[in-house]
């Protein structure tokens, strides 16, 4: 997975004791971004992902993993009054999540610390769900980083559990957005249905033309019957760096995936 270039400087800082952060930003520069200098760093994922949720003002947005918040800023600043909640179990990343929300100005945005297996919400309570589930199979080595371990191992029946929680709190016919190594779409395929959620489409995300997928976004609606489909993608690369394609979404508040589009 690539890691953005959060900004020009990476500029080193205390947060919350002795963590140590890095201060860039998010969307060409429109979101103020600080994260964790140590553990999980975030890379395209997180603004992929929320360029992909067809949010409306005034909806609720979840997102399980959320980390620094990273997702659920690039969607804030997308989808003005937008309503959103993260749930993050690392304290250092929950409490640092809040602090990205706010120095943003985004009021209505909001971090709970909590295991996305037991979340503690009602059912039906968001319009829209999204994650990046931990995703390395216990074939894969731990990362020695106890953080970024965390992010990223995901034990047996995790992806599962992930996607059952997420369709639980979801409203009928509401949205959910994964986005996952390519490996791991016909296990999510297949929660998903388990879970009840169906029309389920397939976006892939080449790291080049003619290369094979390395990540993909993979979205449904609860109770939804309509046809499974594999949509166009996008490619991230070129010859020249990042394609027009990708930036346009990675630089630009404004650009969306379009999973929803042709629904």
């Amino acid at each position: 997975m690539r890691y953005l270039h959060i900004g020009r400087t990476q500029k080193r800082v205390k947060a919350g004791g002795m963590n140590e952060v890095t201060s860039g930003g998010l969307l060409g520069g429109r979101v103020a971004y600080r994260q964790l200098a140590t553990g999980h760093r975030t890379g395209f994922e997180p603004v992929l992902m929320a360029a992909a949720v067809p949010a409306r003002a005034g909806e609720r947005v979840l997102e399980a993993g959320t980390g620094a918040g990273a997702a659920l800023l690039c969607l804030a600043a997308r989808v003005a009054g937008v309503r959103g909640v993260g749930i993050e179990v690392e304290p250092a990343l929950a409490r640092l999540a809040d602090e990205n929300f706010r120095a943003n100005g985004f009021v209505d945005v909001a971090c709970v610390r909590a295991d996305a297996m037991h979340m503690p919400f009602p059912s039906h309570a968001f319009d829209h769900v999204m994650a990046n589930p931990p995703w390395f199979g216990a074939h894969d080595t731990a990362s020695p980083d106890a953080r970024r371990a965390l992010a990223h191992q995901a034990g047996p029946g995790v992806l599962g559990g992930w996607i059952g929680s997420l369709a639980r709190v979801l409203r009928p016919r509401g949205s959910v957005t994964l986005i996952l190594p390519a490996a791991s779409f016909a296990a999510a395929g297949a929660a998903l249905r388990e879970a009840g959620c169906g029309a389920i489409s397939l976006f892939p995300l080449w790291p080049r033309a003619g290369a094979a997928a390395k990540i993909v976004i993979i979205a449904a609606r609860r109770g939804a019957r309509g046809p499974e489909r594999v949509l166009p993608g996008l490619v991230l690369h070129d010859a020249a760096g990042i394609t027009p394609a990708a930036q346009a979404v990675l630089g630009q508040a404004q650009s969306t995936i379009g999973v929803w589009k042709t629904a």
